[in-house]
């Protein structure tokens, strides 16, 4: 059994959070049920007709609905759209490949070997200037061939107790092209707390993707390969993950988040944390729950790296399955990721868009919220191609049959913050987890 990790957002599930996907090795008798959620006769043999497989949870599948619509109404073309419940999904698709029953397009958590020499080459659409997307979070192989196109982009984030800072009379940035360095952060966040009597400067995920964007932006690369595929770490990095492990003192930072797998979110909206690193998707939900304070996205730390840890919200890819069912496919994802419908897209479904320069209006009511997106929107053009190293890393490690099924981030630098180990001690045992892994 090969286990591939994802991330799973809103579309894909609840919280944002990394999870394994089991993929069972071998066709099953779920084969049979296919032809009844598409592919096989219905895959898009024809010009005038298409399947297009999502998986997301009920009501937030508005803007695949509304631009499904609007291409029927504009083109003729019929397109089946399939919603496919997360948890087999990834089965689903290994089965339809081995079946020949492929739907013609599909947003998917992940690529996968098993089908994934049967994708078409999106390269006219990623590389055409008029969409303006952003090459770093596209999914390419070794010859260059875009294999997928992000439906939507995910980012960390630093989120702030707006009522805190204002009562300490601590100011704070608000544009990232003048944002400040994490020593700058810390050290207004303590003064924040100490002045208002807080019980934390600050609340960290226990997640890797956001330990890696802080990295990043302290100028390191965390846990990277060179050409032969070996993993290690870089001086820059050890300093950052030292820097890490010291603020979880119980005042700038709890140590129960990473030792014992406190609720950080929790802890925030709690009102007795003056900021919380975390990612964009929490927007939607503050946007509704925290109703005690006044909250506020502020611009991510550089020091010196204008960075963060971005991912795909969803892999949008077309399958060859004939000709015809390919040009289809194509045409419909040509369409698609045109900026005006693309940004119809974004509206409906709240994604941040892998394009530039849209500037979607969402639906929120909450100006926090509004704000949140504009600065995020603002904020991933300015990133280094860094941010998307590890996005690109996973296809790679897919496409060569290899998955970090296990990331021994956490538990290891857990052990670190109880003084079980040396931070240097858990990042050697971090790479040689890495090495182990996907590494070669």
């Amino acid at each position: 059994m090969i286990t591939v990790g994802v991330r799973r957002s809103r579309r894909l599930g609840r919280g944002g959070m990394r999870r394994l996907v089991p993929l069972a090795a071998g066709a099953s008798a779920a084969v049979l049920l296919l032809s009844a959620c598409g592919g096989g006769s219905e895959s898009g043999g024809t010009s005038k007709s298409l399947t297009f497989w999502i998986s997301t949870v009920p009501g937030q599948d508005a803007g695949w609905k509304k631009m499904v619509a609007q291409y029927e109404k504009e083109t003729g073309v019929k397109v089946k759209l399939v919603n496919i419940p997360y948890d087999g999904y990834a089965t689903k698709l290994r089965n339809s490949a081995q079946a020949n029953s492929l739907p013609d397009v599909a947003a998917v958590p992940a690529l996968d070997p098993i089908w994934s020499n049967k994708l078409i080459d999106l390269s006219d659409i990623a590389n055409n200037k008029t969409n303006k997307i952003n090459a770093n979070f596209v999914a390419k192989d070794s010859s260059g061939k875009v294999l997928s196109i992000p439906s939507d982009v995910t980012a960390s984030g630093m989120f702030i107790n707006k009522s805190l800072f204002e009562k300490a009379g601590v100011d704070y940035p608000t544009s990232p092209d003048k944002t400040w360095t994490w020593d700058e952060f810390i050290k207004a966040a303590d003064e924040v707390r100490e002045k208002t009597k807080a019980k934390y400067s600050l609340t960290f995920d226990q997640s890797p993707s956001r330990l890696r964007a802080m990295v990043y932006e302290m100028g390191g690369k965390y846990v990277h390969a060179d050409d032969s595929g070996k993993f290690s770490v870089d001086a820059a990095t050890k300093k950052a993950v030292n820097t890490f492990v010291g603020w979880n003192d119980d005042k700038t930072m709890p140590k129960s988040v990473w030792t014992s797998g406190a609720d950080p979110s929790a802890m925030f909206q709690s009102g007795d944390v003056v900021a919380y690193w975390s990612g964009v998707w929490q927007v939607a939900a503050y946007a509704e729950s925290i109703t005690k304070f006044e909250w506020a996205s502020v611009p991510t730390p550089a020091q010196p790296v204008q960075a963060s840890d971005v991912n795909s919200g969803g892999m949008t890819v077309g399958f060859n399955n004939n000709a015809d069912a390919a040009a289809a496919a194509e045409k419909f994802l040509s369409w698609l990721y045109e900026p005006d419908h693309y940004k119809a897209l974004c509206e409906a479904s709240g994604f941040l868009p892998v394009e530039t320069g849209l500037n979607p209006k969402y639906p929120f009511k909450s100006e926090a919220a509004q704000a949140a997106f504009k600065l995020y929107n603002e904020s991933i053009p300015l990133y280094d191609p860094i941010s998307g190293y590890f996005n690109s890393a996973q296809t790679n490690w897919v496409l060569k049959g290899k998955s970090l099924a296990d990331d021994p981030t956490k538990a290891e630098l857990g052990k670190a913050i109880n003084g079980e180990q040396s931070a240097d001690k858990a990042l050697q045992n971090i790479v040689d987890g890495y090495n182990t892994q996907v590494g070669g």
